[in-house]
Formats: C-alpha cells, structure tokens, sequence
C-alpha cells in the first residue's frame, strides 16, 4: 500500500511540471472549443489532435487527450444553453432546462450550474479511477489466452451493441472492422493476408488514420453536403454566472447521485456519457423537492445532467486501461493512442509503467480545476465560438486531418489512407451504422484472435480450453447479457 500511496504523490508531482500544465490549459480550452460548436464531438477533437501528443512523453500525450475530452464533455453544454443546440450528445439533457433558463434570462446562472456540476462529476469520478482501476488490473493479471479472446468478443458485443439503435446494424459494424483487422501480416505464421501488394498494410490498417478518417473527415463530408451554415447568435447574458451559497446546498445531493450514475454508467463499457446525462436528468427530477420546476429552467436539472455526463470520464478509463475495453467512442481512441505509443492496456500500466499511468491520473484530477476556472471566467467568450460558420469550420478540419495523418510516418499513403477511412465513416453515418464499433473491432481483433489461436494451438484443436475457467464462464454471460443491452438502455432513456 505505501508503494501505491508513494505512486500517488509522485504522480502528482509530475504532472505538476510547467509543459504538463501549459498542455492541460491549452487541450481544455481546445476541447471546449470543440464541445460548445454543434456537430463537432470529443470523439472527433481527440482523433483529430492524437498525432500531436506522437512527439511527448506518454504521461503527457495522455493528460492532453484527457483534456481535450474533459473539455469536450463540459463544452457542449454552453451551446446547449445558449442556443439550444448540444454541441455533443452528452448536453442534449442539459438543453431542456439549460435554454429554458436562457429565455428566462438567466443564462449566466445556467452556465455557472453547468460548470460546478461538471467540475464535481468529472473530480469524484477521480475516486474511483483511483481506487477500482488498480483492483481491477490485478484481476486481468490472471487472464490467458483463452481469457483474452472472451474479452475482446466483450468488448465487440458491448459497443456494437449499446451505441446505435439497431443491434444488427451494430454488430454488422463490428463485423466489419473485424474484417479490417485481418488486414496484413499474419501474427501466428507470418503469411501476408489481404495486403495487395502494398508494403505499407504490413502491419495492418493504421489506427489513426482510421480514427481520423472515420471520426473526423467524416464530419467533414457531413458538413460540406449541407449549405454553409451560419450558427444561431447565440444569447447575451449579464446575470451572475457564480453561484449563491443556498444554491450550491441545493444542487449537492443531486451532483453526488449523479456521480455514483455517470461513474456505474462509464465502468459499463459502451454505455457512454449521453445515456448518463438523461438518467442523471431524470433521478434528479424524481428526487427533487420542486418536479414542477423541471422543464421550466431547474438548476438541479442541469447539475444532473452535467454531473452524470462528466462522471463517466473517469469511469470509462477504468475498463479501458486495466482490460483493454473502451468504456465509450472516446476511449477508444485513447486507447488508439497508448497503443501507439507502444503501450498495452492491463496489469503492465500498474506496475512496469505505473509511473506513468499515475501521473496520467494525477493530471486528469488537476484538468477538472482548468475546466472549472476556464468554464467561468470564459464563458462569454466561448459563447461567440458556438455560432461560428461551417465556412470556417470546414477547411480548419480538413487541414487539421490531412496534416495529421501525414505526421504519423510522413508519408503520403497514410493521407490516401485517412480519405478512404473518411468515405467508409460518411457511408456508415448515413447508414446508421457504428464507427465507434469498427475503431473497436480494429484494436481488439488482433487481441482476439492471437488468444483463440494460441489457444486452439495449447490444446491441441480442442476447443474445450475455451471454457476451462471461471473467468472464461463469466465473460460468456456478460458478452451474452451485452446483446439485450440496447433494449435495457432504451427503456432507462424513456423512464
């Protein structure tokens, strides 16, 4: 324990160095710029800006991310207020009592809720980070490779099926990706598979280009079918954005519900922050003292929501560092980036690089208080941001993904690359199908099947090894149980 409390300290101290803080204040306010602008989501910001964090220590290419999908979470919030437009699907809650409030001219208290909320979710969800990721890691030290190949088929059947309103359609996606990962050296006997040729798939489909492709050119495709469009002027606000001392009592029990629901929601992997803000959102209605007020501007409306939505930061990482699941879309991109820094997600991170994944940790509770400073003293400037036009949105994105993927091997194939990922990205939006599930597919399908065929090759052919421990057993039933999951979240979203 001493080690783990000296682990502590010393990541804090780390992620106190002068960079680590220049890299929180810029990331946070980047990924609130992201947030606050309709269309755009913490997903995109943080594949968009992952080639950047290539050049620094993990420890801090890590904070930077964090901080961007922090920001991001907390920015869709201003617009969601102001112009009664979520700026990404986990305000979309916030927007019933935050815009209310706006007409009512109170648009600063709105904000002011917003941020507090947000800042206490996304703190708390530290705790648990903390104290359950390190449990939970010792655990996945007992896993082998027939527990890896359940995992990873977990993980497949959780996002596919929670994150679109098909189920076939989610799976079809993880599918797909699961074809994708095929592509390249053979991992058990060295055979190229599906290369064409082409010496650059020889180690598989790169995983940012496809992030970017998919998450961010994509939206890009989205943006330019439309006319240019010039956002909504978003509301002028004089009132105070601080909060009175019986306001704050009032919305504590509300930010602590919401917390312990963000958190349970973001441990789920797949479950995500925009089903957190609306079953925030509605325990806050169930429990408060004035129902009637819900829907006509409630601060305790906002506080629920906001909470929850920021509660499930912390709460993703949990499975996403210690098992290697992503807890939501932007996870997985996380994820896409410690395994491009030439780290694997497990028991290692807690002990061969604990040093590093401590001062993450450590930087992740320091971003929550830039979030909340930023998000009070900025937030008449971040509204201007919220109504800017698609013109200047459209080639910023573009520049910033063609860049970007040519950073990561200087080379003009990843480009091409990134634009085929952008085209598949569009044609699945438009389909409705899930590219958070192929971004998943392509990371754990490898991991799949390296543990089935090491396994298959143990046994010698029998296939009983796969279900020859408890571990294996329980993984059966939550993939099982992880099919039902949309019918589940659909009835918590209508509840």
């Amino acid at each position: 324990m001493e080690s783990s409390y000296a682990l502590m300290a010393a990541g804090f101290v780390n992620a106190l160095s002068p960079l680590n803080l220049l890299i929180m204040l810029i990331s946070v306010t980047i990924g609130i710029i992201i947030g606050c602008m309709p269309g755009l989501s913490a997903a995109m910001g943080v594949a968009l800006l992952l080639p950047l964090t290539f050049g620094m220590e993990p420890s801090t290419g890590l904070i930077m991310l964090g901080g961007i999908y922090c920001g991001a979470i907390f920015g869709g919030s201003i617009s969601a207020i102001l112009i009664h437009t979520p700026g990404t699907p986990a305000s979309a809650a916030t927007a019933i009592d935050g815009y209310a409030m706006t007409l009512k001219g109170k648009a600063g208290k709105a904000l002011g809720t917003a941020c507090i909320a947000s800042f206490f979710g996304g703190l708390l969800s530290c705790i648990s980070l903390y104290f359950f990721a390190p449990m939970l890691a010792q655990l996945a030290m007992k896993f082998g490779s027939p527990e890896y190949f359940w995992l990873s088929l977990f993980g497949l059947t959780i996002i596919a099926g929670v994150t679109t309103d098909s189920l076939l359609f989610g799976l079809m996606s993880g599918a797909f990706g699961l074809v994708l990962s095929t592509i390249g050296m053979d991992p058990m006997q060295g055979v190229e598979r599906f290369m064409f040729g082409q010496d650059a798939l020889y180690s598989g489909v790169n995983v940012t280009c496809s992030l970017i492709g998919l998450f961010s050119m994509s939206q890009v495709f989205i943006l330019a079918e439309k006319a240019i469009v010039k956002r909504a002027d978003a509301a002028k606000f004089d009132d105070s954005i601080l909060l009175k001392l019986s306001e704050l009592k009032r919305i504590t029990p509300t930010v602590i519900r919401s917390w312990i629901i963000g958190n349970l929601i973001g441990i789920l992997p797949g479950a995500g922050a925009s089903i957190a803000c609306f079953i925030g959102y509605n325990e806050a209605k169930r429990f408060s003292k004035h129902p009637e007020e819900f829907g006509n501007g409630s601060i305790e409306g906002i506080a629920g929501s906001e909470a929850a939505n920021n509660a499930v930061t912390g709460g993703s990482l949990i499975p996403t560092l210690t098992l290697g699941i992503p807890g939501e879309s932007v996870t997985a991109v996380l994820m896409g980036g410690l395994i491009i820094h030439g780290l694997q997600p497990g028991p290692e991170l807690f002990t061969k690089y604990a040093p590093m994944t401590y001062t993450f940790f450590g930087g992740f509770v320091i971003i929550q208080f830039f979030m909340l400073a930023l998000g009070l003293l900025g937030a008449k400037i971040f509204a201007k941001i919220a109504k800017l036009s698609d013109a200047i949105l459209i080639p910023c994105i573009f520049v910033l993904c063609v860049v970007g993927s040519f950073a990561i091997n200087n080379s003009f194939t990843d480009v091409v690359l990134m634009f085929i990922f952008g085209i598949i990205g569009y044609l699945m939006r438009k389909l409705n199908l899930n590219t958070a599930a192929v971004v998943l597919a392509l990371i754990l399908g490898p991991i799949g099947e390296k543990g089935l065929r090491r396994s298959l090759a143990l046994s010698n052919g029998d296939i009983s090894i796969l279900f020859s421990t408890p571990i294996c057993i329980g993984l059966i039933v939550l993939s099982l149980l992880s099919v039902f999951s949309p019918i589940m979240m659909k009835k918590l979203k209508k509840s």
